[in-house]
């Protein structure tokens, strides 16, 4: 291959901006299809877009023998069905996260990629963003010192949307996504961890629902400690008075505070409390650097930081946080 020509499963509102026009306008790459269900929206997709294939089946997006490679961007609980499809056709695949409904779906994914030899890659984007590559060069060249703790909180305020119990986003209803907000915000803090400080070995935590809004955990605290020894600690909780997002990493000589989701500045403090600000933006398709890595992997350079592998880590995480919640509401 000298162009990677890939095909949208599910073309809904993230490949609107954060993805689709990034396979367009990553160098080397080209997207060629997409796939909805609703025919309709499918080619409507593919005329503002300017793609040039619409599809209304899975199925024949991926034996479409001009689609090299394929992104899954539906909800969490087919992932692992069209992963499986991809890998038994030789396609290369490229997962939204979080990657599966549970763990266990993970490693039928990685297994079923490693049989067929197909790469398998996972949406966890911030590994190559540039402001979070700053984060990490901050705490590898010892700048903070040896690192010691780490502090999550997210918390925001009860969405009207949720109100209409008929009509519930697939985001809060569990046999969907495999969990609520939480699920769907709180994997990218960890994976980003993950890729910092390397795997999670324990976990402890509590998930409830404070509100009885919607299927899913609302509110969830957790300790963990990584195999490197560096604890960590984090609240989510999506019922409170107003949004917060920040996230602490303080070492013995300083320490650096940063929001997974917004843009403002990275800040770092040392010993004397003296701050220094790094206002790095991120990009408007926001997948795009992380495309890109994709790219050239399969092009024969490597180089993508998130793989099935370490994704699957952090969905093993929030199992083990969701565990009791799921066991007393059924949620399997």
């Amino acid at each position: 291959m000298k162009i990677v020509r890939w095909g949208i499963i599910g073309c809904g509102n993230v490949t609107e901006v954060k993805s689709g026009p990034g396979f367009q306008k990553a160098k080397n790459s080209a997207l060629v299809a997409v796939m909805r269900r609703d025919a309709a929206l499918a080619e409507d997709y593919a005329k503002r877009h300017n793609v040039p294939k619409w599809y209304s089946n899975a199925v024949d997006l991926i034996n479409d023998p001009n689609v090299d490679a394929v992104y899954i961007a539906t909800p969490p609980s087919s992932h692992k069905e069209y992963a499986l499809l991809c890998a038994k056709a030789g396609k290369p695949v490229y997962v939204e996260k979080p990657m599966a409904l549970n763990f266990e779906e993970c490693n039928e994914m990685i297994s079923a990629c490693k049989e067929h030899n197909v790469p398998l890659f996972v949406a966890y984007y911030r590994r190559c963003l540039p402001r979070f590559l700053k984060i990490k060069e901050l705490i590898d060249n010892g700048i903070i010192g040896m690192p010691r703790h780490v502090n999550c909180v997210l918390y925001h305020p009860f969405e009207a949307r949720y109100d209409d119990e008929i009509n519930l986003p697939w985001t809060v209803l569990p046999h969907l996504s495999g969990g609520g907000i939480f699920v769907d915000l709180a994997c990218h803090t960890l994976d980003f961890l993950d890729f910092v400080f390397g795997p999670i070995k324990s976990v402890r935590g509590h998930a409830t629902s404070q509100l009885m809004a919607y299927p899913a955990e609302d509110s969830v605290s957790m300790s963990f400690l990584f195999e490197n020894g560096i604890h960590g600690t984090g609240l989510w909780n999506f019922g409170s008075h107003r949004r917060h997002d920040i996230v602490e990493i303080v070492g013995d000589k300083g320490k650096i505070s940063f929001s997974t989701f917004g843009n403002d500045p990275i800040l770092l403090e040392d010993k004397e409390g003296k701050i220094e600000s790094f206002p790095i933006e991120n990009p408007l398709h926001i997948q795009q650097p992380f495309i890109e890595s994709v790219v050239q992997e399969l092009l024969g350079t490597p180089g993508c930081p998130s793989n099935g592998v370490s994704a699957a880590r952090t969905t093993w995480v929030i199992d083990e946080v969701l565990k009791e919640f799921r066991q007393a509401h059924l949620v399997k």
